[in-house]
Formats: C-alpha cells, structure tokens, sequence
C-alpha cells in the first residue's frame, strides 16, 4: 500500500530504492488516511547564507499518533524528506552517497522537485527518539536534518 502521493513535478531519476521499509520499522509504520491524527506542515528550503533547512525542524509526537506530513519544497533544487531511526538513517545515507539521482518508493520517504508538495502518512507506534533528513548529499550537511520526539 503506498501511503504518500508525489505532486505533478516530482522528481524522478534512474534507479530506485525500494524495500525494506514496508511494514513496521522502529519509527512505527505507514499510517491510513483514515486514522490520520494530525497534520504536520513542513517546508524544505535553502538560506541565502547556503543553509539547507526544514521549517519545522524538529516535531514531538505522541506515541500511537498517525501524522499527516504535508511537505512543499519551496527551494530551488531537488529535496527529500526521511523518517528513520538512526542505523536506518545512515544505511540509506551510505546508499544515497553511491546513487545520488535514486527514486524512492519507501512510504517513509519522498523526493521533491522545486515546487512540488507530497506527503507521507506515518504512524508512531514506538516511544523513541528518531530523525528527519534530506539525504541527497551535502544536504543533511547542510542543516536538512532534525530530531522526532515520540513519548
């Protein structure tokens, strides 16, 4: 079951990253429309200094929530937003330093181009600390990078 959309202009390039991460993880599992909770508005972007950043950045969630992630990429280049735990982060950050232009068809992650909006639903079924980031590289370098607070 995919459980987020890509806008019209989203990113695609060869490769993919598929697998995985479809059922339950530790940062929980992919959410239903249905059972959506709350909705998160995030926005990737660039500063004018060369920061890359999401706003928010950082999100604190109640355990058993199912999140709505509406995401925009209001910056000038390609981004992406990923749920992770932190072994999870740094295997698909590993992965994105070899192939760069991969597509994505986990539902925890989405790649935008400038302009376009997606979204991911996820649920949060496990207490923890776990992250957010754009790993296309030099990005999460960059600031694209935050923490997710369940409790």
């Amino acid at each position: 079951m995919t459980c987020f959309l890509l806008g019209a202009g989203a990113a695609y390039a060869a490769g993919t990253h598929a697998g995985g991460h479809d059922g339950a993880m530790a940062a929980g599992q992919p959410g239903k429309k249905s059972e959506v909770t709350r909705v998160i508005k995030v926005t990737m972007t660039e500063t004018e200094d060369g920061a890359m950043v999401f706003s928010p950045n950082q999100f604190n969630i109640k355990k058993g929530e199912t999140i709505r992630f509406d995401i925009v990429n209001k910056g000038e280049t390609d981004h992406e937003f990923v749920l992770d735990d932190h072994k999870g982060m740094e295997e698909h950050k590993a992965l994105m330093e070899k192939f760069p232009e991969m597509e994505h068809a986990d539902p925890n992650s989405i790649r935008l181009e400038p302009g376009a909006k997606g979204e991911i639903i996820w649920k949060f079924s496990e207490s923890g600390k776990f992250q957010f980031a754009c790993l296309i590289p030099g990005h999460m370098e960059a600031g694209m990078h935050g923490p997710v607070l369940v409790n």
